[in-house]
């Protein structure tokens, strides 16, 4: 199955049509995301979103929506489920925006689907472009997508949730041990002296 087939997809708005010269000429402004708000291992960081100032107001089919998928259209070809907390961010041309049709897929199981070594092989294969190498909103539509049901897909997504919290703990007990060894190690220096 053809991923054009069970999905609507088109991208993100280019930035230079819509930017305000100057800040007190903007009419609108909003939050955008950005290739450093996605992370490879597929989380949106939203430590900090860019502020993007318009000449004017935009359309709401460039925003993110619960439900939607971003791709980047890029190396590494990260692509990220939206949820409720990170809907209504202003999405740039250099992503796409797949609107899956949900009776058959699971927006979060396409968004790991396109995140597999297999997608990305064959992304990197149809690649575009000589300087920055790049995909367009018709290859995406042809990436095939294996027919899977609805229940295979949950699990797969149930799983997904726990190996990203597993991660975080690893990380997070990493962080730690790094600290307690400088703090260590900084004590034992003092102490010799």
């Amino acid at each position: 199955m053809l991923l054009g087939d069970i999905a609507k997809i088109k991208t993100g708005l280019v930035l230079s049509r819509k930017k305000a010269n100057a800040e007190y000429d903007a009419k609108a402004k909003y939050n955008l995301l950005t290739l450093r708000n996605i992370a490879e291992d597929s989380i949106i960081h939203n430590e900090t979103f860019e502020v993007f100032f318009s000449k004017d107001e935009l359309d709401n089919h460039y925003f993110t929506e619960e439900g939607d998928v971003l791709m980047r259209l890029s190396h590494p070809h990260t692509s990220v489920y939206i949820d409720n907390q990170h809907s209504g961010l202003l999405v740039p041309s250099y992503f796409a925006i797949i609107k899956v049709d949900q009776t058959e897929f699971l927006p979060e199981f396409v968004a790991w689907y396109l995140n597999s070594s297999e997608v990305k092989k064959e992304l990197e294969r149809s690649q575009a472009g000589s300087r920055i190498p790049s995909t367009n909103k018709n290859v995406i539509k042809t990436l095939h997508v294996a027919k899977t049901a609805l229940s295979k897909q949950k699990a797969m997504i149930e799983l997904l949730m726990l190996h990203q919290k597993e991660q975080l703990l690893y990380k997070n007990l990493i962080e730690k041990k790094e600290l307690w060894f400088k703090a260590i190690s900084h004590q034992l220096l003092n102490e010799s002296s």
